[in-house]
């Protein structure tokens, strides 16, 4: 079986290629490298290329003839989405849409999507469950949501078959050390920390006055390698005559407050962490926590690195051991 990653040099992206090919799928990474990273690809074939260019993914379906997509390529950063909406609404999802427009064209029957849960907003209940109503608060998750219904119209149209896995916060790093988290610049809090105690450089903490037991924000936290393992299965469920579309939610079903986050690195590096208080950010909800009780029960889904200890681990196993990223 073969399957076109798009967005393969990327965080989540080339975790989920690697675990693909050493499940025995025959991968071909999509990516343009505008953010991915070269080294991330791990000698994969690799077609190189953007999702708005129509003849480039004609030529790429036309030669790989792949048997499932993964779509990953995407800009993922939520204040940017605010400052630069355009940029976001073109690349997410006028991209989105020719790379769904060449797979169905192609015949290609399984299309699984790399969404989020910005689709919810500021959810009213936690945990989450896919039940609950979306209500996207930025750009980013409104582009996530607005493919989500292009594929739920593709898959009544055409009978293409898809999952799209709502991500809460993903983390950590492959557990070898090898491959890890290099957004540039990067935004997500753990490896902020690591970075920020390694350098010894502040670390900013948005609001401490949220209606939490300490009054900074409660996340959940997910591996990356747990992450992967749920499209692997999800590429599994989808097989079958008949058309399916699928949504779910991906999280361990506990949250950590920034500051719990914090200690816990600091116990596990050993090393002092300066922080920075400030003002919340516009949009952060104050308790995100998923509900995966279906993608357990439907897909038999089940973390291995469920542990926030352990997901904070092996993220510093790759950033203490490349101090530059990928760039090193």
């Amino acid at each position: 079986m073969r399957a076109l990653v798009t967005g393969g040099a990327g965080y989540i992206g080339s975790h989920a290629a690697r675990f693909l090919a050493e499940a025995g799928w025959e991968v071909i990474i999509l990516d343009s490298f505008v953010r991915g990273h070269r080294a991330a690809t791990r000698g994969l074939p690799v077609a190189e290329g953007d999702i708005l260019d129509a003849r480039f993914l004609a030529e790429v379906f036309k030669r790989e003839r792949v048997d499932a997509v993964l779509h990953f390529a995407a800009f993922i950063e939520m204040g940017e989405s605010v400052r630069d909406p355009v940029k976001f609404y073109v690349n997410n999802l006028a991209g989105g849409i020719m790379l769904l427009e060449a797979a169905v064209r192609a015949g290609v029957p399984r299309f699984v999507f790399s969404s989020t849960a910005g689709v919810y907003g500021m959810p009213r209940e936690t945990p989450v469950t896919e039940e609950a109503p979306t209500a996207p608060i930025n750009p980013y998750g409104h582009t996530k949501r607005d493919f989500e219904t292009a594929l739920e119209y593709a898959r009544g149209a055409y009978g293409l078959s898809y999952a799209s896995l709502r991500y809460f916060n993903a983390a950590g790093a492959h557990p070898d050390g090898t491959m890890g988290e290099d957004h540039r610049p990067e935004s997500h809090l753990i490896p902020r920390i690591l970075r920020g105690a390694m350098d010894g450089r502040e670390v900013s903490v948005y609001g401490n006055d949220y209606p939490t037991p300490d009054g900074t924000c409660v996340r959940d936290y997910i591996h990356v390698v747990d992450l992967a393992a749920a499209h692997a299965l999800a590429l599994e469920a989808l097989g079958g005559e008949k058309a399916r579309g699928e949504i779910f939610n991906l999280g361990n079903g506990e949250g950590f407050s920034v500051r719990q986050v914090i200690e816990r690195a600091g116990r596990i590096t050993g090393l002092p962490i300066k922080v920075k208080e400030g003002p919340r950010r516009p949009g952060d909800a104050a308790v995100l926590v998923a509900s995966s009780e279906k993608a357990r029960r439907v897909l038999g889904w089940r973390p291995r690195y469920a542990d926030i200890d352990a997901i904070i681990a092996t993220a510093w196993k790759w950033h203490s051991s490349h101090k530059k990223g990928y760039g090193e």
